[in-house]
């Protein structure tokens, strides 16, 4: 959101976080009620009411299956009545909610999440693996298990148990109470440039994420520079990862070895493919500036 605030005040336009009269747009990025926001559903279903011409965009970024919850799907599908314009962040998350509630005949979207460019960027000229081990690096600010960390865990004894000899392995962040590192690397949660110096410093960059419907950890890794060795069944996270990472399923070591035999060739990948969060800005933009030929 701070890109895109940015991004479209740059192209001339007025944001604000408040319903008021001169409201021309509404983007919906949270469709519950929270500490921060200064309006709900309802309050934008009677703000249309009175003003017929404006327009809402739905950005749909959540659902159960991701943590195993109960509730959200039937509060984005209350949230989406409002909508005139629904935007998915993965194609495997627009098939999920085809699948119970979303008319594929509605207006939509999907556009793909991307990490600011000017902080989330690779190093110039790295493209050999160098130093003693190659290094493993997954980040995350969530502790629910369903973020990999069973996978991320047995890496850790892996290595420590001398079974992935030459690799070494960075976890940042927050995880289970539960896990006690044998061999990894650990920090806090840290975001930004920090966060991209750590993100630099490694080789390949380790998701075991479950259902994702996108997330941003994997995407700000590849957009440092790292080749991805991902789950397959992450979710949409398996939409970024076909283009330059290896998949797994049961053999996480196997994958990992392989990440690391064809490191050069990923390598090259990911520098060309990565995601950006100009290319995503510009898409959204496209949705409210007239000239860019996407305006609903």
């Amino acid at each position: 959101m701070e890109q895109f605030v940015l991004y479209i005040k740059k192209k001339g336009c007025k944001v604000t976080y408040r319903l008021e009269p001169d409201v021309t747009h509404i983007l919906i990025v949270k469709s519950w009620p929270t500490d921060t926001t200064e309006f709900d559903i309802p309050e934008i279903n009677k703000f249309k009411q009175r003003h017929p011409n404006v327009k809402c965009v739905h950005r749909i970024n959540e659902c159960d299956q991701r943590k195993g919850t109960d509730f959200v799907d039937g509060r984005l599908c209350r949230a989406n009545e409002v909508a005139d314009f629904t935007v998915f962040i993965s194609d495997w998350l627009k098939d999920y909610f085809v699948s119970r509630w979303f008319d594929p005949n509605r207006p939509h979207k999907v556009i793909r999440n991307g990490a600011d460019d000017k902080i989330f960027c690779p190093k110039i000229n790295c493209s050999g693996i160098g130093g003693s081990n190659f290094g493993i690096i997954t980040h995350h600010w969530s502790d629910n298990w369903m973020k990999g960390f069973k996978v991320y865990q047995e890496v850790d004894r892996m290595i420590a148990a001398g079974e992935l000899a030459g690799f070494s392995l960075t976890v940042v962040g927050h995880w289970p109470k539960e896990i006690h590192w044998r061999s990894a690397k650990t920090y806090p949660p840290v975001y930004g440039k920090k966060l991209a110096d750590l993100l630099r410093a490694s080789h390949i960059y380790l998701t075991a994420s479950l259902w994702e419907p996108c997330g941003m950890h994997h995407i700000e890794g590849a957009q440092c520079g790292l080749p991805l060795v991902y789950h397959e069944d992450g979710g949409g996270i398996v939409e970024f990862g076909r283009y330059y990472g290896i998949g797994f399923r049961d053999d996480v070591k196997k994958a990992l070895q392989e990440a690391r035999d064809n490191y050069a060739e990923l390598k090259k990948k990911v520098i060309n493919l990565a995601p950006s969060g100009r290319e995503m800005c510009i898409e959204y933009g496209g949705l409210f500036i007239a000239e860019q030929g996407l305006s609903i």
